[in-house]
């Protein structure tokens, strides 16, 4: 168990303490509703006997599922197969995965016939009908398993089991990716509600956030109070069908001036004062996104919501005037590790870098500070599809790569990922979709000049260029 997680159960009661658990109430209207409606449909519907054995008693539904026209009928059938799924042992589970990936394909005919209608004449019409006869019956099972009191999680869950067992049986691709296509529409922007998360919050949604932060780890519910604090700031966004699940949310420092390093921005012994250093703020620093739902992997929302709350912050705060991150750059390391074995550095770092504990020996720290900057800058603005999975989501989303920051994260995930490196990218409210456009055409990574000075050759090189 986790330092975090220890510490989650330890204070409980502290939790307890400043909030009241979410009521039952709290289950969105739509849950409500297809649940009473299931219970009247219950009467009318085909469901297998309690006798039949798990798995075939599961298949049976979903079969059924599909036949089923009547709107009550339909939701009590939903219901049925969904708690079938979650009653199945894993075998059977595993099992009944593969029965809806392989059994549920578009009929070959209607869809050839199709295809050579719309070859012989491509109109509309005949692009709808192809349309029509390619789309699988497992995407319309899906809709309908969707229609059970609880069926949007459910199928999230159900996704995230199968990009685990993807890797064993390659033939559930098909279901999977039909989730993946529904989830496009069921999650997109229009759905998705912004929420300012603060002490007040249901302690179970400040649970999920101590255990879903993915990149500096809440060490319990002290921890998470002090992010919480006047000049912190925590937004996630949620969906009516999973009104206490949070999606994705971000931690914000309210600051003077560009962070550059991480560790005060996360110290936890100084919440007093916080209210006044809020009203001199300057600066909004984004330091953590965390996805929380594995099974909505490949789903977009973190361009969303730090447009979202860079304007939410500008309307309640109108004295900040910029607006970055303060982010990791998890792939830096392995990138270096690669380069130095391959013998593409001008510099032989790998020595100096293998020494226990160089960064804190400052001299022997601010012998490697000038060619790790200057790598760094390399290796951030040399677009590709080896490019930091970081650096693209932000630049992806109109950021300028604004500075690196020497030793900005000494924690031993910082030291592992990037040798302590950090980056802001920096959020020009009036740029971001200048910059968006320059990336997403020609992979043009928008920078500042002094991101443009570390690039310049070292000192020695410009010599010896000079000399020759």
């Amino acid at each position: 168990m986790s330092e975090a997680a220890t510490t989650l159960e330890r204070d409980t009661t502290e939790a307890e303490a400043h909030t009241e658990p979410a009521p039952a109430a709290a289950r969105s209207w739509i849950e409500r509703l297809w649940s009473s409606i299931a219970d009247r449909g219950r009467l009318f519907a085909s469901v297998p006997s309690d006798s039949t054995p798990p798995l075939e008693r599961a298949k049976s539904l979903a079969s059924a599922l599909l036949t089923e026209r009547g709107e009550a009928s339909g939701a009590a059938v939903a219901r049925e197969v969904m708690a079938a799924l979650r009653d199945l042992a894993p075998a059977d589970r595993a099992a009944f995965h593969l029965f809806m990936a392989t059994g549920f394909d578009p009929k070959p005919e209607p869809l050839r016939a199709a295809a050579e209608a719309y070859l012989a004449d491509p109109t509309p019409r005949n692009a709808d009908r192809l349309a029509r006869a390619s789309e699988p019956p497992r995407q319309e099972l899906l809709r309908r398993m969707n229609m059970s009191p609880g069926g949007t999680a459910a199928l999230v869950e159900l996704r995230r089991q199968l990009l685990h067992e993807l890797r064993a049986e390659p033939a559930l691709k098909p279901l999977e990716s039909d989730l993946h296509h529904l989830f496009v529409s069921w999650f997109n922007r229009g759905f998705l509600q912004l929420r300012r998360i603060d002490w007040q919050t249901p302690a179970a949604v400040l649970e999920k956030i101590i255990r879903y932060e993915a990149v500096h780890e809440i060490a319990g519910w002290h921890d998470l109070r002090r992010r919480l604090a006047a000049d912190r700031r925590c937004y996630g966004f949620f969906h009516p069908a999973l009104p206490d699940e949070p999606l994705i949310f971000v931690e914000v420092a309210l600051v003077e001036g560009l962070a550059d390093s991480v560790q005060p921005l996360l110290d936890t012994e100084h919440e007093a004062g916080a209210e006044a250093r809020a009203a001199v703020a300057d600066t909004a620093i984004f330091y953590s996104i965390s996805n929380c739902q594995e099974g909505l992997r490949g789903i977009s929302f973190g361009n969303f919501l730090i447009k979202q709350v860079v304007e939410d912050l500008k309307a309640e705060l109108p004295q900040l005037t910029r607006f970055s991150t303060l982010s990791p750059i998890p792939g830096f390391r392995r990138w270096l590790e690669k380069r130095l074995a391959d013998g593409n550095s001008e510099v032989d770092l790998a020595p100096a870098l293998a020494e226990a504990e160089w960064w804190k020996d400052p001299a022997r720290a601010e012998a490697l500070r000038a060619p790790l900057l200057r790598l760094c800058a390399e290796y951030l603005t040399s677009p590709g599809d080896r490019m930091d999975p970081v650096a693209r989501f932000h630049l992806g989303n109109g950021a300028r790569l604004e500075r690196i920051n020497w030793l900005g994260n000494t924690a031993p995930r910082g030291i592992q990922e990037s040798y302590g490196l950090m980056v802001n990218y920096l959020y020009d409210r009036e740029e971001i979709e200048r910059n968006h456009e320059a990336f997403a055409r020609g992979g043009t990574v928008v920078r500042s000049g002094a991101v443009d000075a570390l690039l310049a050759p070292p000192k020695k090189a410009r010599s010896a260029q000079k000399a020759s």
